[in-house]
């Protein structure tokens, strides 16, 4: 089968839950799915067979000013969730935002994917729901709560800050 065939097969299998969707390469198709229908979308494709979870991914979406410094856009976190089948890949995308940034674990369909789930736990706080592991994986565990360095406003002056807030006076 051609990739493109198994690209339109992922697409027909996830049509109905599809907000958006973008083709940036010839062998990949990005799909948005609110963050309601992306459990569904995640189960449906393991249920189908379609492929295997390659990794999880974050990316930091800051808010948009204007010139006299109003929010004309909140900022937001998405999650990609990229799926292979050979060499097509299907990237699962959902926005949550920065005020609530919980998606449901989806351990529970893919007992693997603890591992990734926890790295974006980590660095870009991203709260996902009854995942069954929160343990630190990159960073160390004095590292302070609340800092995540893949976020856009992220700065080694956080971690100073927050590390000498912890230091008893001496």
């Amino acid at each position: 089968m051609e990739t493109s065939e198994i690209l339109e097969s992922g697409k027909i299998i996830l049509e109905k839950w599809i907000e958006s969707s973008s083709t940036p390469e010839e062998n990949r198709l990005d799909i948005w799915v609110t963050i309601e229908n992306f459990k569904p979308v995640v189960q449906s494709i393991v249920e189908n067979h379609w492929g295997y979870l390659i990794t999880i991914t974050g990316l930091d979406v800051p808010p948009l000013f204007d010139e006299e410094k109003k929010e004309i856009q909140s900022g937001q976190l998405e999650a990609l969730y990229h799926f292979a089948n050979e060499a097509a890949i299907i990237t699962i995308r959902v926005k949550v935002p920065y005020s609530k940034p919980q998606i449901e674990s989806i351990c529970d369909l893919i007992p693997s994917a603890t591992i990734y789930e926890r790295e974006v736990i980590e660095l870009f706080g991203f709260d996902l729901l009854n995942t069954p592991n929160t343990d630190k994986l990159v960073l160390p565990d004095s590292w302070p709560e609340g800092v995540y360095p893949m976020r856009k406003t992220f700065t080694n002056l956080q971690v100073l800050e927050n590390t000498t807030k912890e230091q008893p006076d001496e």
